[in-house]
């Protein structure tokens, strides 16, 4: 068994879509459909990580909801 490291990694899915947002415990995001493609993005750091902009806006892009059942969700595809 191994001891526990303290790094957090967070993946959460967007509601309405396919796509999960990671973040690592370096502070760095990342978006993908694939749940591979996002656990090798988290266990491959420091690779392809560059830490979050503090003073950057903590903005991500929701899924166009709709409350009308029938209007046409997400983006089209």
């Amino acid at each position: 068994m191994t001891s526990p490291t303290g790094e957090i990694y967070r993946i959460d899915w967007l509601p309405g879509t396919d796509v999960l947002h990671g973040t690592c415990h370096c502070g760095a995001e990342h978006s993908a459909e694939d749940p591979i493609e996002m656990w090798e993005w988290m266990l491959g750091h420091p690779e392809g990580h560059a830490p979050r902009d503090p003073h950057a806006p903590n903005i991500r892009h929701a899924p166009n909801i709709s409350s009308d059942p029938h209007a046409p969700q997400g983006n089209g595809s």
